[in-house]
């Protein structure tokens, strides 16, 4: 039987006091993987700040549970050693720091140790060469002059190295080429070989989800979940779209 890892109880999220999250209720056991779609606005990078912490988004309802404990007033930094990563859909840049110092900083933080210089720079070599990314990228400043399919490397490239319990990558396929979306779900599939390791990939989009395994899809509309499925339901968006959930949702918050 597979073991809890997220357990988000009727959580409910305000932004400068606009209600924007109402009542969600998700699981997330180890080594699973799930989708979260909807359409623009409906709250689905909402819930990936929320989960890891931003103090820009109020939990006004509900509760966050990580392995057991509950982090709900927890900080980011707190999430992020516990084993939570969140990747951004429009990463920022950090001059002054290079890429590769940058991540190894982020795993001694995790883990508390020393991180071996000579240790780190062979993963982040096997990494980068997973990626097709130029080993040139570590000695760059963090995303610096990076072009966004570039920045979105230099992300799933961290998610390797750092290797989190789980992993919420939001709208990691936006703005992407065909090529880069293929590189970047190589990526996502090596780090699904971990056994432990579980994913929540939030998107819009059904590109990146082509070659990847998916154990449930989640739909969002307006701020609530309104459906949930296999991994069968994303086809059933990629070819309907997300119409039929719209009206759903507005047929419910006419009768409420």
């Amino acid at each position: 039987m597979s073991e809890l890892l997220l357990n988000v109880k009727n959580l409910s999220v305000n932004v400068e006091e606009k209600s924007i999250l109402h009542g969600i209720n998700l699981t997330i056991n180890k080594g699973e993987t799930h989708v979260l779609m909807g359409p623009n606005g409906a709250g689905k990078s909402t819930l990936g700040c929320t989960l890891m912490g931003n103090p820009n988004y109020h939990v006004t309802d509900g509760e966050i549970f990580f392995g057991g404990e509950n982090i709900t007033k927890e900080a980011a930094d707190k999430r992020a050693k516990l084993g939570m990563f969140l990747s951004f859909q429009n990463p920022l840049e950090v001059p002054g720091i290079s890429l590769s110092n940058f991540i190894r900083s982020a795993l001694s933080a995790r883990t508390g140790k020393n991180v071996r210089i000579w240790d780190f720079n062979k993963e982040l070599q096997k990494a980068m060469e997973v990626l097709d990314m130029d080993p040139s990228y570590g000695f760059r400043d963090l995303n610096v002059g990076f072009s966004g399919g570039e920045k979105k490397k230099a992300e799933i490239l961290q998610l390797l190295l750092l290797n989190p319990s789980l992993a919420i990558l939001d709208e990691t396929d936006s703005g992407l080429d065909v090529d880069a979306v293929r590189t970047v779900s190589k990526g996502i599939e090596e780090y699904q070989k971990s056994k432990d390791g579980a994913l929540l990939i939030i998107t819009h989009s059904t590109r990146i989800l082509e070659s990847l395994h998916v154990d449930k899809t989640h739909v969002l509309v307006d701020g609530r979940l309104v459906a949930e499925g296999d991994g069968s339901l994303v086809d059933e968006i990629n070819e309907n779209g997300f119409e039929q959930f719209i009206a759903s949702a507005n047929e419910k918050g006419e009768n409420d």
